[in-house]
C-alpha cells in the first residue's frame, strides 16, 4: 500500500512514517515545515519506499496535482496547528491549519477515490467537563479554537465518509510527549531550564493535570486500530492509564538535568492560558477492549520522553 502522511516531517508524523517503513508499507510525506522539520526525516533518505514533498495543504491546486500523480491507498492526516497557544492570539490560525487542511485532504480523497481516511483528532473537542470523557460524550462544546477546528473537522469527516463510501478512523489524541516535538511543555520546561538552571516560569498553578502518552506507544494504537476495526466511520480515545500534574513534571525535568533548589515561578490562575482544559480523564474502556493498551503510564511516558528529548538538541 502507498500511504500519504500529512505533517510527515512532524513530530508524531515523522514517528508514523517509521513504523509504517518498518511494516514494508511506501510512505509519502507531505510538510510545509512551519512546525515540522527535515531533521526529523532526514534518517529516511535514501529508503526507496519514502518520498517527502514540501508543500503547503492549504495550497488546494498543488495538493490536487499530487493526488493525481501519486495514487494513494490511504491517507493519515496528521497535519494541523499543534502550538493552541499561538492560535489563541488569532483564531485563522486553527480555521487554516487545522480546519481548511483538512477539508482540502477530503476533497482530494473525494476527487482521486481515496477510500481510507485516518484523522488526528484530540480531547480538546471535549472542552472543559467534569466527567471522565467517553466516546459518545455530548454535546460537546470546545473552549480554544483548535479544540473547534477539530471538532468541526470530526463532522466533515463523518459526511464525506457517508457520501462518499470512504472508509475512516478518528482517533483523538491526549497530549503527545517524547523526541523530536518542537512545543509542548516538556519541550518549553528544558528549554527555559537550559537558558536559566536556577528558576522556571509555570504558567497556571502547577496543578493542572492531564494524561500524556509516549508517542511511539499512540503511533502503535494508531496503527493497531485501523487493523482491527472494519466498520465505516470507527473513533477511539486513545491514551496511557492515569494523569501527570504540570508541577510533577517540572520536577522530573530537574532530577533528570540534575538540577537542585530550582524555583518554580506560577503565573497562576488553573489554567496556563485561555482556551486550554486544566483537567481531563479519557475513559478508555473502548480501546481496551479492542486489545490494545500503552506500554508506559503517564507519569512513565513523561519520564521516557524527558529522557529522550534531552539528547535532543534544543
Amino acid at each position: 500500500m502507498k500511504i500519504l502522511i500529512t505533517g510527515g516531517a512532524g513530530f508524531i508524523g515523522s514517528h508514523l512514517a517509521d513504523l509504517l517503513l518498518s511494516k514494508n508499507y511506501q510512505a509519502v510525506a507531505i510538510d510545509n515545515l512551519s512546525l515540522g522539520r527535515i531533521e526529523n526525516i532526514k534518517h529516511l533518505r535514501g529508503n526507496k519506499r519514502f518520498k517527502f514533498i514540501k508543500e503547503d495543504l492549504l495550497n488546494f491546486s498543488k495538493l490536487e496535482r499530487i493526488f493525481k500523480n501519486i495514487s494513494f491507498d490511504a491517507v493519515f492526516h496528521l497535519a494541523a496547528n499543534s502550538d493552541i497557544q499561538n492560535s489563541a492570539k488569532d483564531p485563522k490560525i486553527d480555521l487554516d491549519n487545522t480546519f481548511m487542511t483538512t477539508w482540502n485532504v477530503l476533497e482530494c480523497c473525494r476527487l482521486f477515490d481515496v477510500n481510507k481516511f485516518v484523522f488526528a483528532s484530540s480531547s480538546a473537542i471535549y472542552g472543559n467537563v467534569d466527567k471522565k470523557l467517553t466516546e459518545d460524550l455530548g454535546p460537546l462544546f470546545p473552549i480554544s479554537y483548535y479544540g473547534a477546528s477539530k471538532l468541526s473537522s470530526e463532522a466533515f469527516i463523518s459526511a464525506y465518509s457517508y457520501m462518499n463510501n470512504i472508509q475512516t478512523w478518528i482517533l483523538r489524541f491526549p497530549n503527545v510527549v517524547g523526541e523530536r516535538a518542537t512545543h509542548g511543555v516538556i519541550y518549553d520546561f528544558i528549554k527555559k531550564l537550559k537558558n536559566n538552571p536556577n528558576k522556571l516560569e509555570i504558567l497556571g498553578n502547577g496543578e493542572q493535570r492531564k494524561p500524556y502518552i509516549y508517542v511511539k506507544d499512540l503511533i502503535e494504537a494508531v496503527f493497531f486500530v485501523c487493523q482491527k476495526t472494519k466498520g465505516r466511520l470507527n473513533y477511539f480515545n486513545i491514551g496511557g492509564e492515569g494523569r501527570t500534574a504540570v508541577k510533577e513534571i517540572a520536577k522530573i525535568i530537574c532530577e533528570e538535568m540534575k538540577l537542585g533548589n530550582v524555583e518554580f515561578r506560577y503565573t497562576g490562575g488553573e489554567s496556563g492560558w485561555k482556551g486550554d482544559v486544566p483537567y481531563f480523564e479519557y475513559d478508555l474502556s473502548k480501546i481496551h477492549k479492542l486489545g490494545w493498551r500503552a506500554r508506559y503510564s503517564s507519569t512513565e511516558a513523561v519520564r521516557i520522553a524527558v529522557k529522550r528529548s534531552l539528547k535532543m538538541d534544543y
